[in-house]
């Protein structure tokens, strides 16, 4: 499943027997915040209808990677990637893309639940009228709303505000907001990193959930989360460069049980065994 640089205890990446499966890969990705290096040289395929965790210590740059995957590292001034994004085929980095359209198809959920300050119905409702939706609204807001496993809970006060519901709650109107623009792709970042272990629960449940209609990517410093929930996994790793300063890079890409079970790299073997990180 993986290729491995004989000259260089890094590695690669699982390859889809059929291209078909391929929904985004990164050729060579570096990502700097000025000068400084912050991912290095990053290449891997992402396969459909599948959860593809990355894990590794503080630092290593799995935040940074994930956002390089619907652009929204170019927000923050002195960010630049270098290599290639390619969705579909298509190279998201190149100069006709639009970033917006690329974040229509390619939708994130973060560490912390942020619902709008609007009530529970136009959370759903707002995204799907900036991007034109002409449908009906009523059955859009309900089916994401079923979908994120929230509907039963808060179909009686759509009109309430959707700070007023919990932190698990909250986090799963934000999927319901994610999932409404029909994404074919949804970035998670610690998605229940800030949430009790029940809340966590019914994360990871609606991940197993959504991986039949989306391909899931998601950052967790939690290694049984990713054991539980993925079906790949990436182990990132950091260290110094020349100025002292640390980047981070691709150890090891496989199927979960083989990280988990029978890593090829040593630092894999120790991060998965909680020697270090």
């Amino acid at each position: 499943m993986y290729s491995r640089n004989q000259t260089d205890d890094r590695l690669a990446q699982p390859v889809p027997a059929d291209p078909r499966d391929m929904v985004l890969r990164t050729e060579r990705v570096n990502v700097y915040y000025g000068d400084t290096l912050a991912v290095q040289e990053v290449s891997m395929d992402i396969l459909k209808n599948s959860v593809t965790a990355f894990i590794g210590p503080s630092g290593c740059g799995k935040s940074t990677l994930i956002r390089c995957f619907n652009r929204l590292n170019e927000l923050i001034d002195g960010c630049r990637v270098e290599g290639k994004v390619i969705y579909r085929g298509k190279d998201l980095y190149a100069a006709k893309i639009d970033p917006v359209a690329v974040r229509r198809r390619i939708g994130m959920v973060f560490q912390k639940p942020n619902p709008f300050p609007k009530s529970i119905y136009e959370n759903i409702a707002y995204g799907a009228r900036v991007v034109g939706f002409k449908g009906d609204m009523d059955e859009l807001v309900e089916r994401s709303l079923q979908r994120s496993g929230l509907w039963n809970e808060v179909k009686d006060k759509l009109k309430s505000s959707g700070l007023s519901l919990s932190g698990g709650q909250q986090q799963r109107l934000c999927i319901a907001r994610a999932i409404a623009l029909k994404p074919e792709v949804v970035l998670m970042d610690e998605p229940a990193s800030a949430l009790d272990p029940i809340s966590t629960q019914r994360i990871e449940e609606l991940i197993h959930e959504l991986k039949q209609e989306y391909t899931i990517v998601i950052v967790t410093h939690n290694m049984q989360q990713a054991a539980r929930v993925s079906d790949y996994t990436a182990f990132f790793n950091a260290e110094a460069g020349d100025n002292g300063k640390r980047f981070g890079y691709l150890v090891e890409y496989d199927r979960t049980e083989a990280i988990f079970e029978s890593p090829q790299q040593s630092s894999t073997k120790e991060y998965v065994s909680g020697r270090f990180g």
